[in-house]
C-alpha cells in the first residue's frame, strides 16, 4: 500500500504538516479491488470518496434498454464517487466498478466533514477538486451537445491518454455516447 500517491495529489494544492498527514491517514481505508467488482450500485447511498492509487475505476448509469452511459473513468491519481449521493445522503444513480484491478483509498464522508474543521487545508483541497469536477462535467456536457462523435472521441483520447490503448472499444463507445459498431466504423474510415 503506497500512500504517497494520495499525499502527492493533496500536496499539489495544499501543504499538510506531518501531524495532519498522520491524522488523515489514520481514517483513510485502503482496499484492493478486482476487475468487475462493484463498489457502488444504483440505489446505494454513497458513504466514501474514493481515490485510485493504481488500476482504474469507472462510474456509469444504465438506461431502460440496458445501454451504459459512462460518466467517468478514474485511472491512477483520480478521485471518483457518486457526488449526488455523497453530498445529499440520498440513494445514488450511478454504478461504480473496477475496470482494471486496483488499489484504492476510501475516505468516509462522516470523517471528511470532521477533517474539514480540524484541518482547514483539506477543505481547500476538496473545494479545488469540486471546482475542477464542475468544470470537467460542464465541459463534457457541452461536448456531448455540440461535438460530433469523432471530436468527442478525440477529446476522450486527450482526457485519458493512458487508457485509450487498453480499454475495450465498448467502454470507449459508452463514454462518447455511440454504439460500439458506430465507433468501430468511425475509426476504420
Amino acid at each position: 500500500m503506497d500512500q504517497q500517491i494520495l499525499l502527492d495529489s493533496i500536496s499539489k494544492e495544499v501543504d499538510l504538516m506531518e501531524e495532519e498527514i498522520e491524522q488523515l491517514l489514520a481514517i483513510v481505508k485502503f482496499k484492493r479491488v478486482k476487475k468487475k467488482q462493484y463498489l457502488l450500485l444504483e440505489g446505494d447511498i454513497s458513504r466514501y470518496a474514493i481515490f485510485v492509487a493504481s488500476g482504474c475505476l469507472r462510474s456509469y448509469c444504465v438506461d431502460e434498454n440496458g445501454f451504459q452511459y459512462i460518466q467517468q473513468f478514474a485511472p491512477e491519481g483520480w478521485w471518483i464517487g457518486d457526488m449526488y449521493s455523497l453530498v445529499t445522503g440520498n440513494p445514488g444513480h450511478l454504478y461504480i466498478d473496477v475496470v482494471f484491478d486496483a488499489e484504492i483509498f476510501m475516505l468516509p464522508k462522516v470523517e471528511l466533514h470532521r477533517l474539514y474543521k480540524e484541518i482547514p487545508k483539506l477543505n481547500v483541497y476538496f473545494r479545488v477538486l469540486a471546482e475542477n469536477a464542475l468544470v470537467y462535467y460542464q465541459s463534457r456536457s457541452m461536448e456531448n451537445l455540440r461535438l460530433a462523435a469523432k471530436e468527442r472521441y478525440e477529446k476522450f483520447c486527450s482526457r485519458y491518454p493512458t487508457l485509450i490503448d487498453c480499454l475495450p472499444q465498448k467502454q470507449v463507445a459508452a463514454y462518447i455516447g455511440v454504439t460500439p459498431e458506430f465507433l468501430s466504423k468511425m475509426l476504420n474510415q
